[in-house]
């Protein structure tokens, strides 16, 4: 049993300020009414007002959103794909070769995979912009939903395909009503995780951008050179609320099939 020296509390205490404290004094100064950054001069909402107003950051905000969706939607699909090849189909030619180009921007550095899709977009003669961020985006996340979706296919029953297929179903068929709803959660946790990392990324997105498709992440780093403005607090703590509800939306519906799955699996053996 696990007892709670004053070590561990000071520990954890010490642990939970360095993670999460400049994340909640970012969110208090979101709401400052003064104009510096470092001094409070009482509670206001007038910045998140005045970002309905400030185009630019709009602009930016809605080009993320829309890489964030088509790359993560994109992504989950090739990695979903990735993820049943690499557990179903274990011998074939190139496989080594496959599994090494799914799990490489795990641990490529993002300057050295943005420079690299630089170059082959300029090789190709693909004018940067929308859709070069979100092929650079796709490239950089399915391998995250490739780890999430192969984790939960390794542990899958496929006696419950077998039955299926033994039933007349075909392959497609069996996938679709069968596999693919029992492996949702984690095709979801994956979209979910493919999202925030397009959110978040300023490195490769600064390589592959172009004209009129400027991210949000892009937009701010470059305002915060100049001096943190309120508004940019505001913004960051919209970005934060949007990942925490994403994230605790996923989690929910994990835990409610989880609940009941264990509810059919009682079911099922309380019938037989």
């Amino acid at each position: 049993m696990l007892r709670w020296t004053r070590f561990n509390i000071i520990s954890v205490v010490l642990g939970f300020a360095f993670l999460y404290l400049p994340i909640v004094l970012l969110v208090v100064f979101s709401f400052n009414e003064s104009k510096l950054v470092t001094v409070w001069g009482g509670f206001s909402a007038k910045w998140y007002i005045s970002l309905l107003s400030n185009q630019a950051l709009l602009d930016a905000a809605w080009v993320t959103i829309r890489v964030g969706l088509l790359s993560a939607t994109f992504a989950t699909i090739l990695g979903t794909m990735a993820a049943i090849t690499l557990v179903r189909f274990t011998r074939f030619r190139g496989r080594l070769l496959f599994s090494g180009l799914v799990y490489a921007p795990l641990v490529m550095p993002e300057v050295i995979t943005g420079l690299s899709l630089l170059l082959l977009f300029v090789a190709i003669g693909l004018d940067r912009g929308f859709w070069t961020i979100t092929l650079a985006h796709t490239t950089l996340t399915m391998c995250f939903v490739a780890v999430v979706v192969q984790s939960r296919l390794l542990s899958f029953d496929q006696s419950i395909e077998e039955a299926a297929q033994d039933l007349g179903a075909p392959p497609v068929r069996t996938f679709f009503e069968i596999t693919l709803p029992i492996i949702s959660p984690a095709v979801f946790s994956g979209w979910i995780l493919a999202f925030t990392l397009s959110l978040d990324d300023l490195v490769i997105a600064s390589f592959t951008s172009g004209p009129g498709a400027t991210t949000l992440p892009m937009k701010i780093y470059s305002q915060v050179r100049l001096g943190v403005t309120p508004e940019i607090n505001a913004v960051c703590t919209i970005l934060i609320a949007i990942v925490t509800a994403g994230v605790i939306c996923a989690s929910a519906i994990t835990k409610r099939r989880e609940v009941q799955r264990e509810r059919d699996e009682r079911a099922a053996a309380a019938t037989a």
